[in-house]
């Protein structure tokens, strides 16, 4: 009965859905043809996101720091610009408060709690994966991106793309959706796993956090609109569309004040997260969502009356079915941490294996530390 709450609430809503609300994001198709980006940079790792919460503490080296918070609250007016992340130095200039790119979290009424930093790394690598995709559409290759406790590999398969040049488009661009959203998905394994973007600091605090994948799953679908709006022929043209794409995301979404985020966070203290506790210890985020599926709402916030909004990628476009085309495949790394090896590779139909192995874990150990 694991997860039954979610699927009828899911169900709930995808019936009562109102003709308003299925027009925020329609699953759309391409009106015409643009040049696309050359040699597009692969985004460089990811950006720093944020532990579930707001004015967080931190214990580094397992000394606490009582001086040291992380505000994490955005508002509609403090979002920044989006910076597709080409470079190392953007991560750097982002802890350090010297770039105009602001990441953290932002309470909305229909769609949760939403990550920034989540929705801008999965936007970047969907738009990085349609330059790769759109010229090679329908021929057989792969793609490298670094380890996360294994080598991930984005392995395309050989088909008879259509003959249209906007439904090849449309279908590229549908496709590199799903594959970034794969990359979400395995991150969160990955997290939970032991993955460490810096060793000795651990991440297991933002595995399956209630907010990530929702958050990555909007990334992918404003990606999305942005390449089939037309607007994949520059990182600049990208950036700027991004830009509007967030914020009329989160109005759609009715984003609340820092006011209300701060009050969303203080009513679910000691039920999603422990304010008592300091980053990086994993249970201060005490509520997670270990579903990892591509049809989402967000998870269920208490005291919210708002109708939660409904996310999806479709599983066929253009008469295509997108999982027949490409797949994010995870093969053996250097180092696998707590991962059970693959007996050849993971594939996203393993994924879910690996996350419900990882809540029945975190219910037992947070059953013994609540004794």
């Amino acid at each position: 009965m694991r997860g039954w709450w979610l699927s009828l609430l899911l169900l709930s809503v995808l019936s009562g859905m109102t003709h308003a609300s299925e027009t925020l994001w329609p699953l759309t198709s391409a009106k015409r043809v643009v040049p696309v980006v050359q040699k597009l940079p692969a985004p460089e790792a990811l950006r720093p996101c944020c532990a579930f919460g707001y004015d967080l503490h931190v214990r580094a080296v397992g000394v606490p720091i009582p001086v040291y918070q992380i505000g994490n609250v955005l508002t509609l007016d403090t979002l920044g610009h989006h910076h597709y992340n080409d470079s190392a130095l953007g991560a750097v200039k982002n802890l350090m408060g010297l770039s105009d790119e602001q990441d953290g979290l932002i309470y909305t009424h229909r769609g949760g709690f939403i990550d920034i930093a989540h929705v801008r790394d999965t936007a970047d690598n969907t738009f990085y994966l349609f330059s790769q995709i759109y010229p090679k559409l329908g021929q057989q290759w792969r793609l490298f991106y670094s380890e996360e406790l294994g080598l991930r590999r984005v392995q395309l398969n050989a088909f008879t793309p259509p003959l249209g040049r906007t439904q090849r488009y449309t279908l590229a661009a549908w496709l590199a959706g799903k594959i970034g959203f794969e990359l979400a998905q395995w991150h969160e394994v990955a997290q939970w796993y032991g993955f460490q973007s810096v060793p000795g600091f651990s991440e297991e605090i933002s595995a399956f956090s209630p907010e990530d994948l929702y958050s990555n799953l909007l990334g992918a679908r404003l990606a999305i609109n942005v390449i089939l709006q037309g607007h994949a022929g520059s990182i600049d043209d990208y950036n700027k569309a991004m830009d509007r794409e967030i914020h009329q995301a989160l109005v759609g979404l009715n984003a609340g004040t820092r006011d209300e985020t701060e009050s969303m966070f203080r009513q679910v203290d000691g039920d999603w997260w422990n304010s008592h506790r300091r980053v990086p210890d994993k249970f201060l985020v005490l509520k997670r969502n270990y579903l990892l599926s591509e049809t989402r709402v967000p998870t269920p916030v208490p005291f919210e009356r708002a109708q939660p909004y409904p996310l999806t990628l479709p599983t066929t476009v253009e008469g295509y079915m997108l999982a027949d085309l490409g797949e994010l495949q995870i093969h053996h790394g250097q180092n696998m941490e707590r991962l059970p090896p693959p007996q050849d590779f993971y594939t996203p139909v393993d994924f879910q294996t690996l996350a419900n192995k990882a809540e029945a874990a975190d219910k037992t150990q947070l059953e013994r530390l609540q004794k």
